[in-house]
């Protein structure tokens, strides 16, 4: 079943009534998507499933406050990300997260193209990324993986505009001199 902008609207509407099979059905069309996305970034499957849990309920209950029924896949993917980046953040402090087990899966919304080659060059980046430090490796992912400007990840990261730049070309020079002394 293809959604289009009109159902999502409708069923954005009977879910502000409290509708529960409107609630199930907005569920159903973005669970598996806000699902990986905190998995790419808590790298945990059983907080990731908590976190998108959490994050379509905040999305329920302050569905009033979003003003273009439109963009809701977006404002819940931002609801999603901000509470992956606070758990993630939480547990770094605490030295919970243990970075070299990370695991990405890039996914767009065709999938990804079954090409052996292009497959093998995916995963040879992703675990590439792995051996990064943790902000490079956070930072990358966040735009390269969740397609995030520089402003939205300043203030995902809390840092300025100046430091992300910084940060990201860090970390995609970073990225290639790895990749470059892999393939040698």
């Amino acid at each position: 079943m293809t959604s289009t902008n009109q159902n999502i609207e409708q069923l954005l509407q009977l879910c502000k009534s409290g509708n529960q099979r409107a609630q199930l059905e907005i569920y159903n069309r973005y669970n598996k998507a806000m699902y990986n996305t905190a998995l790419r970034i808590v790298k945990d499957s059983f907080k990731a499933e908590d976190i998108m849990q959490e994050s379509f309920l905040t999305a329920f209950t302050k569905l009033q406050t979003l003003q273009d029924s439109s963009l809701f896949g977006a404002w819940l993917k931002r609801i999603v990300v901000n509470n992956s980046i606070g758990y993630y953040n939480k547990t770094l402090k605490q030295n919970e997260v243990p970075l070299e087990r990370v695991i990405y899966k890039v996914e767009d919304e065709t999938g990804i193209n079954d090409n052996e080659q292009n497959h093998v060059k995916v995963k040879v980046i992703l675990d590439t990324m792995k051996t990064l430090k943790p902000n490079y490796s956070l930072s990358l992912s966040l735009h390269l993986i969740e397609g995030y400007d520089y402003e939205e990840i300043c203030e995902i990261m809390n840092i300025s505009y100046a430091n992300c730049r910084t940060l990201i070309s860090r970390a995609k020079e970073s990225l290639r001199q790895k990749l470059l002394l892999n393939a040698s």
